[in-house]
């Protein structure tokens, strides 16, 4: 085999756009992790005297440290089981207190004490609940974050001709994969690299870039060309498409760009209606010229004109950037849309690493937290072969 990777893919980052997925305080979930910090002890004995100043204070012919009653329920909604039972406990001693100090009898002070018990007793309950909730969900995620590291390749990662890293951020929080995929496949031709957009949103979306992404990691290694393997993606998105009409569910199409990369300096690249890639060396930033783009996957029966592949320079040292329209259409709170290509001039004298979470960051910036695609961006960087110890 030509091209092998000789890098082990590290565990994958980035669930929020530029962040990384495999953080340890990402896999923690809140309930139950507490510790006894000062800050909840000066936060508990600040509320409780603002309550108790204000109460003495103001005058008034209504008590208002009556109110403590609900800090249980507060803390139960953000610390451990521990924190509420603590705050409960207080609560009570508090109440207690203040009330026989402004000289209440004592039925009203039982009365008060038992329903602050009681109210203590259901905060207590509802935040054990939330802990076990949340443990339970952040085991499932946990599944799911190992099941999406098989479905989607990790990254980084180095093949025989470039490094590979990247970023990837499916818009819907829980969702495996989104409609947006890649994938990076070596064979006895050189690296192989696919980036698509599947039409659409939801699982019936997620189920054609799935069957995309298992047809590109076969048909990868079986062709000996590029057209061979695009055709077994359009292929296998023509059966998704007469599975799905069967099912009543609407076709989709799928805008891809597939790239073959071997040990000379130009690429060779078929693009299905998919956004053109991005070169960056020697201080330059620019969009390659591949003409007039062919069709989406799936539409292959509409013309008679067969997709062909078209050569451009990627010499030694330069960067590839790969990404979908989650990055291109993406708008800042006033409506204008992000430029990604005056964003690579800005950066192409001193390229940031990674380049692709730098790239999240910024798209995170820009539109105010607020990405409303799918995101997927690849950065291929041309490299020499790599030194493999004895």
């Amino acid at each position: 085999m030509r091209a092998t990777v000789t890098g082990q893919a590290r565990r994958r980052r980035g669930r929020p756009v530029g962040g990384g997925r495999g953080s340890r305080a990402s896999q923690v979930p809140s309930g139950g992790r507490y510790l006894w910090t000062p800050l909840f002890l000066a936060g508990l004995f600040l509320v409780t005297a603002v309550v108790i100043a204000l109460d003495l204070t103001t005058g008034t012919a209504i008590r208002l440290y009556p109110l403590l009653i609900f800090l249980p329920a507060i803390v139960s909604g953000l610390g451990d089981v521990k924190q509420t039972i603590a705050a409960s406990v207080w609560v009570v001693l508090v109440e207690v207190g203040t009330g026989a100090y402004l000289g209440a009898q004592v039925d009203d002070l039982l009365l008060a004490a038992g329903f602050t018990t009681i109210f203590g007793v259901v905060s207590v309950l509802g935040c054990r609940y939330r802990v076990r909730r949340e443990e339970e969900v952040h085991r499932l995620r946990s599944a799911a974050s190992a099941l999406q590291r098989l479905i989607v390749r990790p990254l980084p990662l180095r093949t025989a001709e470039v490094a590979v890293d990247g970023l990837y951020h499916p818009i819907e929080e829980d969702a495996l994969v989104g409609g947006d995929v890649y994938d990076v496949a070596v064979s006895r031709h050189g690296t192989r690299v696919l980036i698509a957009d599947v039409q659409g949103k939801g699982l019936p979306a997620i189920g054609t870039a799935l069957a995309v992404l298992g047809s590109f990691r076969e048909a990868a290694y079986r062709e000996d060309t590029l057209t061979g393997v695009v055709a077994a993606l359009e292929t296998t998105v023509v059966r998704q498409n007469v599975f799905a009409a069967m099912t009543g569910e609407p076709e989709r199409l799928v805008t891809a760009l597939v790239l073959d990369i071997a040990g000379d300096t130009e690429v060779e690249a078929i693009n299905c209606g998919h956004i053109a890639p991005f070169v960056l060396h020697d201080g330059e930033a620019y969009q390659v010229d591949l003409g007039e783009p062919a069709l989406p996957l799936g539409l292959a029966s509409l013309t008679a004109t067969p997709r062909r592949g078209t050569r451009f320079a990627f010499p030694l040292g330069a960067t590839l950037l790969l990404c979908t329209d989650g990055v291109t259409e993406a708008r800042d709170p006033r409506g204008a849309f992000y430029p990604l290509e005056e964003r690579l001039r800005a950066w192409a004298p001193d390229p940031p690493a990674p380049l692709g979470r730098a790239l999240g960051a910024d798209l995170q910036e820009f539109t105010g937290g607020d990405v409303r695609d799918d995101v997927a961006v690849l950065t291929l960087r041309r490299m020499g072969p790599p030194s493999i110890p004895p």
